[in-house]
Formats: structure tokens, sequence, C-alpha cells
């Protein structure tokens, strides 16, 4: 193999693709990024088994080949040569050689044929969303995947794709977020798709308007983002069923400025820390929200004035919990249903319905 490529193209993509290589590997060909370099085009990989990241770079190749090199050493090598144009030559020894202007490098490569294949999609068995969308559902709910290994189901999302709607749900035990959107697709299916996957996919997609295509197998996923294509196993299991856990009913409404609901509790979040974990105390009266927190540290008040319909209400919640569903919401005003001092907090935009959030609350000591 011999190839000229930019350094600048070369480095975002092997920092990239990096990211799916396993630091501590049972097979060592996947603590290397796999190089092809073939037509017109030096196609990257890394893959962990679980994850794979793989993208297509413009190259000058005068010798087609492959090969796979250290992704430690070889990202930093990218990173910190001198000139704008690198050369990559590799011998039959599996050595490969590295130039950029006077600056050289030999590093010992592996066979390729020792690297494992990344799954192959069919072409007809996926659909396309706008790239800001997916962007923002993922963000919006991905908070609320579990890092809880107990039940692995959770530490991923529900794809949920029916009827033309395409629904994210995101479970830990502790809150719950649901983003939906129309898409011009006919599938119907279901798949929990890992939250370490949500959070490549977030990192590659630009801000550019282009489509992202997600194409679903049996077993694993594929996003493909501009020249960068994520693949994914997919989680196996049965996902709650998430309608029957919304309160059908509420006995406490209200309409409240989120920045000025955030900042509150942002306000009672100071007496909490890793070490110190107390409720913040919310009460819903008829004309005004009166929060408080007490610690071993002291104690904390704050009112948000604000009409409140129905019943008269004291609940308490995890300051970080409450803090990430308001914060994720993307709306200038919240609608709030409560039922009762033990049923979960339902938050919602004031006006249509892409985005619920429930908030389990923390039982309250009688002070």
């Amino acid at each position: 193999m011999k190839i000229n490529v930019m350094r600048t193209d070369l480095a975002e993509a092997v920092s990239i693709v990096s990211r799916a290589v396993s630091s501590k590997a049972t097979i060592p060909a996947l603590e290397g990024i796999l190089i092809k370099a073939y037509g017109s085009k030096l196609n990257i990989s890394g893959y962990d088994l679980e994850i794979g990241i793989n993208t297509n770079i413009d190259a000058s190749i005068s010798e087609q080949g492959e090969i796979v090199v250290s992704a430690k050493y070889f990202s930093e090598i990218v990173r910190k040569l001198p000139e704008e144009v690198v050369c990559i030559e590799t011998d039959d020894r599996m050595i490969t050689y590295i130039t950029s202007g006077h600056a050289e490098y030999q590093i010992v490569g592996m066979n390729s044929a020792e690297y494992p294949d990344l799954p192959a999609f069919e072409e007809n068995e996926g659909f396309e969303i706008k790239s800001e969308i997916l962007r923002e559902m993922i963000r919006q709910t991905v908070y609320a995947v579990s890092d809880n290994n107990a039940k692995p189901i959770y530490t991923g999302s529900l794809f949920e794709l029916e009827n033309k709607v395409f629904k994210i749900v995101a479970i830990d035990g502790y809150r719950m977020a649901i983003r939906q959107e129309a898409v011009d697709s006919e599938v119907s299916s279901q798949f929990v798709v890992p939250g370490k996957t949500q959070q490549e996919v977030l990192k590659i997609i630009g801000g550019d308007d282009e489509n992202v295509y997600i194409s679903v197998g049996k077993r694993n996923i594929m996003f493909k983002i501009g020249e960068y294509s994520v693949v994914s196993r997919l989680i196996e299991g049965t996902f709650l069923d998430y309608n029957s856990t919304i309160p059908k009913t509420s006995k406490t409404e209200l309409k409240v400025n989120t920045r000025l609901f955030i900042n509150a509790v942002d306000r009672m979040s100071l007496l909490n820390g890793d070490k110190l974990q107390s409720p913040v105390r919310c009460y819903f009266s008829s004309e005004e929200i009166r929060l408080s927190c007490s610690t071993s540290i002291g104690k904390a008040n704050d009112v948000i004035s604000v009409p409140v319909s129905g019943d008269e209400v004291e609940i308490g919640f995890n300051n970080r919990y409450l803090l990430d569903a308001l914060r994720n919401v993307d709306a200038d005003e919240v609608k709030i249903t409560l039922n009762g001092g033990l049923s979960p907090m339902i938050i919602r935009p004031v006006s249509g319905d892409s985005f619920v959030s429930l908030v389990v609350p923390m039982r309250l000591a009688n002070v």
C-alpha cells in the first residue's frame, strides 16, 4: 500500500474512528484501526465488537492495500506531523512507513485478515431522518438512560417506529424521557440502542441539515452520517411498557417559566453534593411554589409566584433528576402535572406533545 493524504482529513477521521477501538481486547487487532486503500478513497475503521465507526476520506493511492495499525500510536503520530501532506507506505513485513516533511516514522502493523468484519446491512431495511432532529431527539432523552448494568435493557433507549411516528424512550427507574417526531417511513419496528452508541452519534452529527440514514438488522443497527457509519450491537430483552407508567389523570396542574424553575431548583441544589443528598421539597399551593432543602450543612428556601390549579401538594425530588428533565425540555415555558405526593411529576412543553418527561419523587420525612 502506498498513499498520499491530507493530514487534517486523516487526523479528524482517525480521532473519531478511534473512539470505537478497544483499549484491552482479547483480539490484538481490535486495539488497532483498519486502513483500506482502494480507488480514490481511504477507508478507516475502528471496532470493539460492540460498536464500530467507519469512514472514507479522499486520498491519492499509488498502490492499493490494507493494514491494521495501533490506534494509539498512529493517532498520536498523525496529530503531531509537521506538514499537511502525509505519505503512508507498507511493505511485505507489515511495516508501516509514515512520512510528513522531514518527520519519518516506522510502526509495526498487522494483517487485515485478523480484523473482524463489521456487520453488513441491506439497502432497503431502514429509514431517513434530518440530522438536526435526530440530534435533538437523542440529546433530550439520553440523559435518562440507566448506567446500572443490573438491568442491561435500560442502559439503552427504545427506538420505536410506528404509523410514521418515530419515538425514543429512555428509562432508568427514577425518570423517563420520551421524544417523538413524524417521519416519512412505512417501517414498523422496535429496538433498543445502547446509550454509548447514541453518545457517539451525537458527537459525529454536524450542524448541517443532512439526512441520517438508520438501518436496522436482527442484532445490529447502523447510523449513516455523511461519510461516517456508526454500527452497533442492539440490546436484547423486553423493554418496559412505558405507556402504562404515564398517569392518565392529574390533581394539580400549572404552567411555569422553565428558566425560573431551573434557577430556583439550582439554588436549592447548592446544599447537596456527592456525599450529601437531600430531596428538594416543592410545595405547590394556589399561587406559588415554595421550594426548600435541608442538609447537615444548612437550609435553603425559595418561592416562585405562579398560578396553580387543583389540589395543593408537597412533593420531593432528587435535584439532579429534576434539573435534567427541565433543562432538556427546550421550551420557554413548561406544563407540569401532578397526581399526589407519591406519583411522578410529568413535564411537557405548553404546546405540542413532542416531549414528555417523568420524574419519580423521593419520599419525604415528616419534619
